[in-house]
């Protein structure tokens, strides 16, 4: 997985570069095939702003967002957020397959402008 750490307006020490790090592989262990994972950090005036964005193929990005007035708190925030979206994401399973019969089991489906079943 490609970890991608972006700083706009904003001064990242070393160590919270190493914490949305090991958190965002932590996150991408748990969800199959990240291939891409994005951190941002942008500080606006006393607003700063964690987003983290994972990528995977065949799935829709999982974007969270959190503010605060410093950044270790909104990057926790940011990675809760991404838990709960990826143990959903987990959860959900897509139904597989056509349409279901809704005539019953094993009855085949009859057309009415077709001649009848016999």
């Amino acid at each position: 997985m490609e970890i991608i750490l972006h700083a706009h307006h904003a001064e990242v020490t070393e160590s919270l570069r190493a914490k949305a790090e090991r958190a965002v592989e932590r996150l991408g262990a748990r969800l199959r095939r990240v291939v891409t994972a994005i951190v941002r950090f942008e500080g606006d005036g006393p607003s700063k702003r964690v987003e983290i964005v994972l990528q995977a193929p065949r799935r829709r990005d999982l974007v969270a967002r959190a503010f605060d007035r410093r950044y270790e708190p909104a990057l926790a925030m940011a990675v809760h957020r991404l838990e709960a979206q990826v143990a959903r994401s987990r959860r959900s399973k897509r139904p597989r397959g056509g349409l279901p019969n809704m005539n019953g089991a094993d009855e085949p489906i009859h057309n009415p402008l077709e001649a009848p079943l016999e």
